[in-house]
This record gives C-alpha cells, structure tokens and sequence, in this order.
C-alpha cells in the first residue's frame, strides 16, 4: 500500500498542483487567508507561541504566514568552535559519509553528489565527505540560514520533479532528491573549506527564494547557473538569513572529508533546531 501511494504521485499534475497552490497562498482576501491560515494550524499544530508576529490575523497572506519570522532571542547560534550550526527546524531524515562520491538516502535508494549539485567539479570536493539532509515538515519554521560563516562561489537552479519529499517517498522513488527541482550552492568557508548546500523543492512549493536577490527559482526547463569570482560573491554570516521555501522541503548539507564528523545526536528521526550545533568540533582541520 506504501509503494501504490507512493507511485500515484506519477499520475498528480504536480506543477499544475504547485501553481495552483502559488495562487491560494498569495491570495489576500481576508476570509480566505484566514481560514486557510486557521486550518493548517489545527491540521499541524503550528506552534505561534515563537512566531514573528504570533498572531495569525496579522498575516496578509497564507505565504506570509508560512514564511513567518522569529521572535528575536528564541534561537541561540551555536559558537564558531561547536562546528557548523543547524541551518533550519525539522527533523534528520538521513546523515552520513559520501561513499566513492555517492550518498545513500534509504535502503536501496541513491544518488551521487554530481548528480544532486548539477555539476562534477562542483561535487569532486565531497568525494568521500559527509552529507545531512534535513526535512522541514509543514509545521516548521521554514527560512534558511547560513551554518558558518562563508562566500558563495556557485548557485545553480535546476528544474526538476515536484515529488513529496517525506522518508516514505524516499524509499520508493528512485534518486528523489537528484531529479527535484532545486538549488544548489557551494560556498566557500572563513577557513578554506567547500561547502555544499542544497535547497530541494517538492509538490505544493511554491518558490525558493534567496536573500541576496529576493526573487524566486521558479523557470522551468531551463538551468541557471551563477559563478562569482573568488572572494567576490554574497558573503553570509554565522546565522544570517540563507533564504526561504514558500511552501515546505528539504536542505541537503555537504561536507569534505576533512571536516569533523557530526554529533551523535544528528540520527535519522531527531529533531532539529535552527542555531544547534551539528558537528563535534570545528570545521577547520
């Protein structure tokens, strides 16, 4: 029953899905937004309690909502000698180490780097590294930060399949995260050291959306690449604002083989937070 329920999302009108739901969450009629608003709260027991403003009335639209801010101080930035920090809420849907340049989502299931970066210079740094994926369920605060203090080398936004992005999916469809849409980034650290992450998009997302150009990744069919000279491209802080999804997904980390291994506690099924500190020490080596 799990590989049928899985396999009907073959047949679903995924882009249409996800251009409808674009329109009903950017809809501001006021009896609409809020009953939307009203029922994916009690359906997922959003907690408003951390929300920026906690008042779910205050919000124009559903999208405004979902991509709902922080209050100031409920998240604490792990130190730069605790390693990366956590880049968002959600739960570890798979960790590991980079096997001969390929990451193992689920049992039988796989993909390489290359294929999930778009490109094999781009992956040859992860060769042999570690990898993280982190799902963002829809009760989850859904911005993205930066883990560590870096510069962005390369952006790549490639169109894809809108498949549901849960473990069940995960399972069943092969190399799921490779053949979504997403965007992938390689940043390069303070320290030196590559760093991949990968913002994958899924059925029902809307947008991906950047801090450094406040526009969303939606051109279907066509690949955009972005390379900027060494030293010269958006430079992040520890913490700072990444981006957002503008509905709900997954961010893939990938790491060298030289960085540090991570906690004990970063197992399939934990929760995470966003500021946590992911790895048992710095990630200079």
């Amino acid at each position: 029953m799990e590989r049928l329920a899985v396999w009907f999302q073959y047949l679903l009108p995924k882009n249409g899905l996800s251009r409808l739901a674009r329109a009903a969450s950017r809809c501001r009629v006021g009896w609409f937004k809020g009953t939307l608003i009203g029922v994916f709260i009690r359906l997922f027991r959003v907690d408003m309690s951390q929300a920026q403003p906690d008042d779910p009335a205050a919000y124009e639209s559903f999208n405004q909502f979902f991509t709902r801010s922080l209050k100031p101080g409920v998240r604490q930035i792990a130190p730069p000698e605790a390693g990366l920090a956590c880049p968002c809420d959600g739960r570890v849907s798979q960790a590991g180490s980079i096997r001969e340049g390929r990451i193992f989502q689920a049992k039988g299931q796989g993909f390489t780097a290359a294929e999930l970066l778009g490109d094999e210079d781009l992956a040859a740094p992860f060769a042999d590294g570690r990898f993280a994926t982190l799902y963002l369920a829809p009760r989850d605060y859904h911005r993205v930060h930066m883990p560590t203090q870096a510069t962005l080398e390369t952006e790549i936004h490639i169109p894809g399949s809108l498949f549901s992005v849960n473990d069940r999916t995960a399972r069943h469809i092969p190399g799921l995260f490779a053949r979504n849409e997403r965007l992938t980034m390689v940043f390069r650290t303070d320290q030196g050291e590559p760093l991949g992450l990968v913002m994958v998009a899924a059925m029902l997302v809307s947008g991906i959306e950047t801090a450094w150009t406040n526009a969303e990744y939606r051109r279907p069919g066509q690949i955009s690449r972005v390379s900027h000279e060494t030293g010269h491209g958006p430079r992040l802080g520890r913490g700072e604002e990444l981006g957002r999804f503008n509905w709900g997904s997954t961010v893939i980390l990938l790491r060298p083989a030289s960085a540090p291994e991570w906690r004990r506690e970063i197992t399939p099924g934990a929760p995470i937070r966003f500021g946590q500190a992911l790895c048992e020490g710095t990630f200079d080596r």
